[in-house]
This record gives structure tokens, sequence and C-alpha cells, in this order.
């Protein structure tokens, strides 16, 4: 699914990474953890093509079999468009747009009719549990209601592999619980990959495999 080496990130002076390597199979869940500053967001940008590493030294970036660093910023971003799916801490709805339009957005913008993307798009926030909120807004939704919308989103497309970053963050207990709980059960159910970046140490225990990040590298692998 993902295979990376010699991942190198520098911003002016500053090594962000140092050399990465890493290999994530099909539908496995892997967890990214590391004291703040240890490189776990960039590499994670990296990854999922919203950054790009330094040409120098030599590295590879291989997504379902693409060398996504060869390709030019119009391939890229259909690319991303049709493989990747992203959740972040922070939900980035559009607040003037309800639900079903947010959740809608990457299919339109990957030209799938209004029809079949908000049939998608009813579908997933059915399975989500919020079939009765898909024209509410933003700002009538609870916290965990929002991020739900947002896994809809990171899903209308049907990515082989969704990155996300800190996702329960801003939840509470409960709430991040039955966060963590969906990301294995939309594994099971869908096929998906997931890469996390989280401090939230259950969640990273619950991973197929958790690596750990120190200074810019990966140090250690569990299970």
């Amino acid at each position: 699914m993902i295979q990376a080496s010699n991942i190198h990130k520098t911003f002016g002076t500053l090594e962000v990474l140092k050399g990465v390597d890493l290999h994530i199979k099909t539908s496995e869940v892997v967890s990214v953890v590391g004291a703040s500053g240890a490189g776990k967001t960039t590499l994670l940008q990296i990854l999922g093509t919203l950054d790009a590493p330094d040409k120098k030294p030599i590295c590879e970036l291989m997504i379902n079999g693409t060398k996504v660093n060869n390709l030019k910023d119009k391939d890229l971003a259909m690319f991303r468009n049709e493989h990747i799916g992203f959740i972040f801490q922070f939900h980035q709805l559009l607040p003037e747009f309800t639900a079903l339009e947010n959740v809608c957005i990457p299919a339109y913008i990957k030209k799938t009719s209004k029809q079949e993307a908000e049939g998608r798009a009813k579908e997933l926030l059915d399975y989500l549990g919020l079939s009765h909120r898909i024209h509410h807004k933003p700002n009538a939704l609870s916290g965990g209601e929002q991020q739900r919308v947002a896994v809809a989103r990171a899903l209308i497309n049907n990515p082989s592999i969704v990155f996300a970053d800190e996702p329960s963050g801003n939840l509470d207990s409960e709430g991040a619980d039955n966060l963590h709980k969906l990301f294995f059960d939309l594994r099971d159910q869908f096929g998906q990959t997931f890469v996390i970046v989280t401090h939230n140490e259950e969640l990273a225990n619950m991973a197929d495999r958790k690596l750990v990040m120190v200074d810019g590298k990966i140090v250690d692998e569990d299970k």
C-alpha cells in the first residue's frame, strides 16, 4: 500500500525528517506516536501528498504502486482526490454548507454527478448514525457529530487509505472512544488502510502496529 524510503524534510536550517523508511500494508491500521516536534505531522503530510519531501538526498514514496513524488501537480491532485482521505483534529467543515454538502465536496471535485454523490453521502451519514442530521450546518452539530461528518467526507470517494491527524484531540472521552472504534469498524467493513497520528495512548495501542518517532526518525515498532 505505502512504501516510503529515505524521506527527508528540511525547513530552512531545521531538519524535521531525517531519512524515514516505512512500509504499510493494505487494510492495516497504523498509529504514529512521539513527542511534540518529533516530525509526526510532517511525515503524515508527506505520506498524504499534501507536502513534498526534500529532493535531495534521493527518496521514494510509492502509494498503490504509483511513485507519487514523480507526479506533476495536476496529476498529484487527481491522485490524492481519488485515493486518499483525510481526517484532521479540527474537522475543517465549511460552515455555510450542510453536513450533506460538506461530505459531497470531494465527490464533486472528482466530477461525480450530484445524484450519485448525494446517494453515497447519505449512505455514509446513515452508517455513521447521522441520517437525521444531514441538513444541519456544522454550528448545529456537536463536536462528535462534526467529526463523523468529516469521516464521511474522507470516505466519499472510496479512498484506499485514510490519514488522520489527532482525530480525537477535540472530543470528550466518550466521543473519542466511539471514533476509535469506528476506525476499526470502517477498516473491517470497507477495507480501508488507516495511518493515525495521535497522542491518545489507548488509540495508539489499539492499532495493528505502532510506530514511535523521535527526532525525525522512526525508532521503534510495536506489534
